[in-house]
């Protein structure tokens, strides 16, 4: 199994990854699918890194982050997602380890995630928890009545 950099011919896989998770509505995919767009036609300059699991089967997973502009050493988590055949196999936990040291080999000090307050989005907050972020705010009713921004935070050591 590999970690590495996601390629065009992957975007069809990801579309579908999204899709399946039944989690991500109709215009969070397609901002999904812009912002790796936007990474294939630019790559580091789009600001955004955006890498991808790979089994032997192909792509399990990928995860998109990258600096925050105008703040030190601070970096977002933008999109993270697994196939359901491999959920709850460490492609997930496998791909956040990978981007924390990614962000602490170059001297990142926090790395920020923002999620839903709605009922599918239980399992990410639960991800989130589990791997050592914490909530730092939450916005209530940000995104529409009843759906409260909640914002996750992981200090990476110095």
């Amino acid at each position: 199994m590999t970690i590495k950099p996601v390629m065009p011919e992957d975007r069809e896989r990801i579309r579908m990854i999204l899709l399946q998770r039944n989690v991500f509505n109709q215009m969070e995919v397609e901002v999904a699918l812009e912002v790796l767009d936007d990474y294939f036609r630019k790559g580091m300059e789009s600001g955004y890194e955006t890498y991808g699991f790979y089994s032997p089967s192909g792509l399990a997973g990928y995860i998109c982050f990258g600096s925050i502009p105008m703040t030190d050493d601070r970096y977002d988590l933008y999109w993270i997602a697994v196939d359901e055949g491999v959920s709850q196999q460490g492609v997930g936990k496998a791909l956040l380890a990978f981007m924390e040291k990614n962000i602490g080999d170059r001297g990142g000090r926090k790395i920020y995630v923002e999620t839903s307050s709605t009922p599918p989005y239980h399992p990410a907050r639960s991800f989130y928890r589990k791997n050592g972020y914490a909530v730092a705010a939450v916005l209530k009713e940000y995104y529409r009545s009843g759906d409260d921004k909640i914002v996750f935070l992981k200090d990476l050591p110095s």
